[in-house]
This record gives C-alpha cells, sequence and structure tokens, in this order.
C-alpha cells in the first residue's frame, strides 16, 4: 500500500467515525457517551497527543527551523501561542456556557474551536507520512474525533439553531480534518521549494496536541479531573511512552 493510499484511507476512517459519533444524535437520539472504555481511550489519547506534540511535532519543527538557518525559536512560539489561543477560546466558550446552555453563539464557538484542532490534527498527519508515528497518531485521533464529534453534535442538538444549520456546522467540523490532511500532505511534497512551511504546521499542531493532551476540558480534562485515578493516569503514561518508544526508529 502506498503512502498516499494509506493516509487517505486513514482519513475516511476518521470521517466515518466523526459522522457515526454525530449524526445520530443530530437526528434526535440519545446515547451514552460515558463508559471505562471511552474514558480509557481518552486518557491514552491525551498521553498519544502530549507525547507526538512534544517528542515528535515540536521536534521536529525545531530541528527543521534549525536547518534553514533560523536561529529565532519561532516553532516554540508559535505552539505556545496555539496553547494559549485555545484555552482563552475554552474560556470564553466555558463562561457564554455559565450563561446559557442553549445558545446558538455557544454551538457556532464549539464547532469553530473543535474544527481549528480538527485541521491542526489533519495537518499533523498529513505532515507525518506514513510510518510509525502517522499510524500512532492516527489512532489518537480517532479515539478524539469519536469523543468531540459527540459532544458537538450534543451542543448543536441542543440549540436553538434550525436542523439544516445544524447538520452544516457539524459538515463544516468534519470535514476541517480532511482539509489539514490535504494541507499538511501538501507542505510536506511542497518542502524543497517552500522549507519553512511544513515545520510551520508542525509547530502549530503540536500547539494543540500539547492542548488536547493537558488543558482541554478544563476542569473537566484528564489531566485535571482524573489524574488522581491510577488507573487513568496510567493510561496516559502509556500513551506519552508510546510515542517516545516509535521516536527510537523515526
Amino acid at each position: 500500500m502506498t503512502p498516499d493510499l494509506l493516509l487517505i484511507l486513514m482519513t475516511i476512517v476518521i470521517v466515518a467515525v466523526a459522522f457515526g459519533a454525530g449524526v445520530p444524535v443530530l437526528a434526535g437520539r440519545r446515547f451514552d457517551a460515558e463508559g471505562t472504555l471511552a474514558a480509557r481511550g481518552e486518557a491514552i489519547a491525551a498521553g498519544v497527543f502530549l507525547g507526538a506534540g512534544l517528542i515528535h511535532m515540536l521536534g521536529d519543527a525545531a530541528g527543521d527551523f534549525a536547518a534553514a538557518g533560523v536561529d529565532y525559536p519561532w516553532p516554540f512560539l508559535l505552539c505556545g501561542a496555539v496553547v494559549l489561543a485555545l484555552l482563552l477560546l475554552e474560556h470564553v466558550g466555558a463562561a457564554a456556557k455559565g450563561a446559557s446552555n442553549e445558545s446558538a453563539a455557544l454551538a457556532l464557538l464549539a464547532t469553530a474551536m473543535l474544527s481549528i484542532h480538527s485541521f491542526l490534527a489533519g495537518a499533523a498527519l498529513g505532515t507525518s507520512g506514513a510510518g510509525a508515528v502517522a499510524i500512532v497518531i492516527f489512532i489518537a485521533i480517532v479515539a478524539h474525533k469519536w469523543a468531540a464529534s459527540f459532544a458537538l453534535a450534543v451542543s448543536l442538538a441542543r440549540s436553538p439553531l434550525g436542523r439544516v444549520p445544524r447538520f452544516v456546522a457539524f459538515v463544516v467540523f468534519v470535514f476541517f480534518l480532511p482539509l489539514g490532511v490535504a494541507t499538511g500532505a501538501l507542505a510536506a511534497e511542497w518542502d524543497a521549494a517552500y522549507p519553512l512551511v511544513a515545520p510551520t504546521l508542525k509547530a502549530l499542531a503540536a500547539g494543540t496536541f500539547l492542548y488536547l493532551g493537558t488543558l482541554h476540558g478544563l476542569a473537566n480534562g484528564t489531566l485535571v479531573a482524573r489524574c488522581c485515578d491510577l488507573r487513568e493516569f496510567t493510561a496516559v503514561v502509556f500513551g506519552f511512552a508510546l510515542m517516545a518508544v516509535v521516536a527510537i526508529w523515526t
């Protein structure tokens, strides 16, 4: 199987998972998103995102910028800026939710924020090639995409938006990931002519990965709400260690 075909297949699977998690909710059904398996998957994904962001995405971006002769630590600046921007957006969303749990603006804000996550996660997948790193990132994205799609669908279903706007917003969110994958893949192909495009995307993706692995969800995040649960924390450590082991061969 060629790297391009594998990337296409992984993208199709992620899109299918997103639709499978969200469309039934938008269609009026209700499902319980909680459960031991789902929680453990989210914990492992958090560790994978943390490891992928620090060990792979940010490390590769810093190396590429250095190889291009750029002395200023742009990758770290971009990564930190993304973390702070996403944190600000989530705090704004939390404040809006406190004012109204059925706000159309809140649902659209959630769509915008999760779409940014999707695009940058897709860009990370697109620039990672078809090796072990790509496969592990793919698995983590699938685990997170299911939960994110379900949560967004619930938010949209509870909002005063009409049925068509809800579906349009959800479709936009879902297809931001393939857009990110395509952007990342093109950046990797154009590396010779534009050597700083791919590392810039990697640095931005590192920011969203670090955020997903640590602060995402604020007080309800895996590393905050369940850090004292040894099994949950072990799952996070396992995901992080997995990315550390993969780095031996990449």
